[in-house]
């Protein structure tokens, strides 16, 4: 599958937010751009949209630390005793505004969102572009690209840091913290945009947003503020998809089945495009040069680094028959580099002993002995089988709800599995289920901590681990932030920190 390439095109003095340092394009020299001599054909406009997605490869994001962070907090995954040690709060929550991990999360960030917003600025000059150059249809599914992104980093910063500042048009002079509310407000708006303009998965480039991926988030995002009825409309609409077939769970995780049936929305990586930058400072969360690669295969394979591996607790959690373990763990006995080896307990060797388990899901071990340090497989952020549990949770939280219809969700997804479906058609049953079915479906796809936390059971979940209810929840605002915006002082920042 042909990917989009991402590169950035900089233009001066327009892409800047506060205290942040730093496919199918026409190159053009950044030295001679600017905002009055840019966005005359259509080759500029996309290269404007497409920086915006560059900083969702950055190392403060899918690049590398982000599935740490979320990974370790969930308790999904663990450090082994050579996890670096600003990896290694996130699994005990004594992390702090000091982190450097947090800090080019937040920078990766409201870079993307400064490079979307660059786009939104000039929504009257790109709408003043001939048809000739740029047809109406095409200059709406752009600024709904830019809409999608928008929201999307604002949905990551709100989710992790509660309130904070909005900002909806290039400035260089930081805001203070606006109340989450009003960001979910914004981003609200953004998808909503987005959906009615977008173009549908069919008549879209792989790689990029399209009007189904829209529909998904908002729902996700109206399913986080507890607005059942109007998640489940959203949810309604995301059409065309289906599940991987029964034994076929693992095509979601491979370079060569991406953009397949199940998939919503990814984000892309190809090493062919480049990885010259994959270690340089611009990658931790600049969004510039070349990074075409996830550094994920390589800090989680048991072959490799090794870095972290599945909790017993997770790893407990699948019942007998789910084949969905052998696609997300590998363990001794399993087969890999085209089934013509055999993973030996002593493969899962570190210097705490032997582990009963290492990670399968984006590893390149089913094609490859090594991982090297580069990996081309993409991250499916959103795919069917979320939206078929939300629609389920939905069903189950809504007034008026139906836990029958909750059930035949979850069903689809445990029938793929080759589970049977067995259910208290009750509210607390059917969320029982929920939980349980969300953790070992999207386990080591960092999406448990946010689960358990807007359900109100992370004390539970994750007792003995360091959480501290009031505080853990959420991540301090990072130093150099507070440090260097006016509007933001140490004093402002989360409860705890």
């Amino acid at each position: 599958m042909r990917k989009i390439k991402y590169i950035l095109i900089v233009l001066s003095g327009v892409l800047t937010i506060t205290s942040c340092d730093s496919g199918e394009l026409e190159l053009t020299n950044p030295n001679t751009l600017s905002p009055d001599t840019f966005f005359k054909t259509e080759a500029q406009v996309q290269s404007s949209v497409n920086a915006s997605y560059a900083n969702l490869q950055t190392r403060g994001l899918y690049g590398r630390n982000f599935s740490f962070a979320m990974d370790l907090m969930a308790q999904d995954a663990l450090g082994n005793p050579q996890l670096e040690g600003n990896k290694k709060p996130f699994q005990d929550f004594s992390f702090n505004a000091g982190n450097d991990i947090i800090q080019y999360y937040w920078e990766s960030c409201y870079i993307g969102i400064s490079r979307a917003n660059f786009v939104l600025d000039n929504e009257a000059k790109i709408n003043a572009l001939p048809e000739s150059v740029l047809s109406q249809e095409k200059k709406n599914k752009y600024l709904g690209e830019a809409h999608f992104l928008r929201a999307y980093y604002y949905f990551l910063l709100v989710k992790r840091f509660g309130d904070i500042p909005i900002y909806k048009t290039g400035t260089i002079v930081g805001n203070a913290r606006s109340p989450k509310a009003e960001v979910y407000t914004l981003i609200e708006e953004d998808l909503t945009f987005a959906s009615q303009n977008l173009l549908a998965k069919g008549a879209e480039a792989a790689g990029r947003a399209n009007k189904e991926a829209a529909y998904a988030y908002l729902g996700k995002v109206l399913l986080y503020e507890k607005k059942y009825d109007a998640a489940l409309a959203a949810f309604n609409n995301v059409t065309g998809f289906s599940l991987e077939d029964k034994g076929s769970f693992y095509n979601n995780f491979m370079a060569e089945t991406e953009h397949g049936k199940e998939s919503i929305f990814e984000i892309e990586f190809d090493e062919k495009n480049g990885t010259g930058d994959q270690w340089a400072d611009i990658g931790n969360s600049g969004g510039t040069g070349f990074e075409e690669s996830t550094l994920r295969g390589q800090e989680y394979g048991n072959l490799s680094w090794y870095n972290v591996y599945p909790s017993d607790n997770l790893l407990d959690s699948y019942e007998v028959g789910d084949n969905r373990f052998g696609d997300t763990f590998y363990v001794p006995g399993s087969t890999y580099l085209k089934g013509t080896k055999v993973m030996l307990a002593s493969n899962f060797t570190t210097s705490a002993g032997i582990r009963r388990a290492g990670w399968k899901k984006y590893q390149n071990y089913y094609i490859r002995e090594d991982e090297a340090t580069r990996s081309s497989i993409n991250f499916k952020v959103m795919r069917y089988a979320d939206v078929l549990l939300m629609k389920a949770e939905c069903e189950n939280q809504r007034t008026g709800g139906s836990q029958t219809a909750a059930i035949a969700y979850i069903k689809e997804v445990r029938d793929r599995a080759n589970l049977t479906t067995n259910i208290a058609a009750t509210k607390d049953g059917v969320f029982t289920a929920i939980v349980h079915e969300r953790k070992v479906e999207f386990a080591g796809e960092q999406s448990r901590f946010d689960d358990v936390v807007r359900w109100g059971i992370a004390n539970t979940e994750l007792q003995g681990t360091g959480f501290t209810v009031g505080k853990s929840e959420l991540w301090p605002i990072p130093n150099r932030e507070t440090s260097s915006n006016p509007n933001i002082k140490p004093s402002d920042n989360n409860p705890g920190y």
